[in-house]
């Protein structure tokens, strides 16, 4: 098989994201900023598990809500995007700021054909991922942790801690909120 033609996704996958993106693109994208819940309730439709009152752009891009959990409290904002073919879990109160990219997917540079590799990304409670930041395949940031703006993570961040950079260092610890 000639690895530029090799297939990474079904046609039963590809065809039902193309019909979700249509879906957002009627149902969500134009809707004003503060209908929210009418945003959940259509990633619900969609398999999403979504928390109470969580806050959902409409120009955020998630990429199969089927592979998208969410806790209470969680925001998704402005010009997000969720590439989530390996799933991404989002804790409570967690935040993604504005223009932020959670990746979660890869090709193996060492392999003729670049295998495909997704990966899950475990945002936890209280995390914040700062705007324009970019969290990687297999990333957890446990409870608490800031990845800061403009930074890049390929390593999972500990607990109420604050990294900033590419790629993303300790900077200082945060004061425990809970």
């Amino acid at each position: 098989m000639n690895p530029n033609k090799m297939r990474h996704f079904s046609i039963y996958n590809t065809v039902l994201r193309i019909i979700w993106k249509f879906t957002w693109l009627i149902l969500c994208r134009w809707t004003p900023n503060n209908f929210h819940e009418w945003r959940c309730i259509v990633l619900r439709c969609w398999g999403a598990k979504i928390g109470k009152i969580n806050f959902i752009y409409p120009n955020c891009k998630i990429w199969a809500p089927w592979l998208l959990e969410t806790k209470d409290v969680v925001t998704i904002g402005e010009s997000v995007e969720v590439y989530n073919p390996g799933g991404v879990f989002l804790g409570s109160h967690s935040i993604l700021s504005q223009g932020a990219y959670l990746c979660g997917a890869t090709h193996d540079y060492n392999v003729l054909n670049f295998t495909y590799i997704s990966k899950k990304i475990e945002i936890g409670p209280y995390a914040w991922v700062c705007a324009r930041s970019i969290v990687l395949p297999g990333v957890i940031m446990y409870e608490g942790s800031i990845l800061g703006a403009g930074s890049v993570t390929a390593k999972s961040l500990n607990s109420w801690t604050v990294y900033s950079g590419n790629p993303a260092v300790i900077v200082k610890n945060r004061t425990k909120l809970i």
